[in-house]
């Protein structure tokens, strides 16, 4: 039995091609649709950032080095606005 409290999650796998998906989507309304392209975006983003990240992780690379190169970077900055 389920309470308004309480709410039980179940998987459920569904095959559905890319032409059965779009036809949901239109059936959405436009608010839904722009969550739905938020979300998508989001996922992306998230997809790319990771991918980004496997391909500069190096265990050569700790903390300690990225901060002393960011201080580099950062004096080069303020020697160069103060010239």
């Amino acid at each position: 039995m389920i309470t308004k409290n309480k709410c039980m999650k179940a998987a459920l796998e569904i095959d559905l091609t890319f032409s059965q998906i779009m036809s949901i989507v239109r059936q959405l309304p436009k608010q839904q649709k722009i969550k739905l392209t938020k979300e998508l975006e989001k996922e992306a983003i998230d997809s790319k950032l990771s991918r980004l990240l496997k391909t500069f992780r190096s265990k050569e690379l700790d903390l300690k080095t990225i901060t002393e190169e960011a201080e580099i970077v950062r004096q080069k900055l303020y020697d160069k606005k103060k010239h």
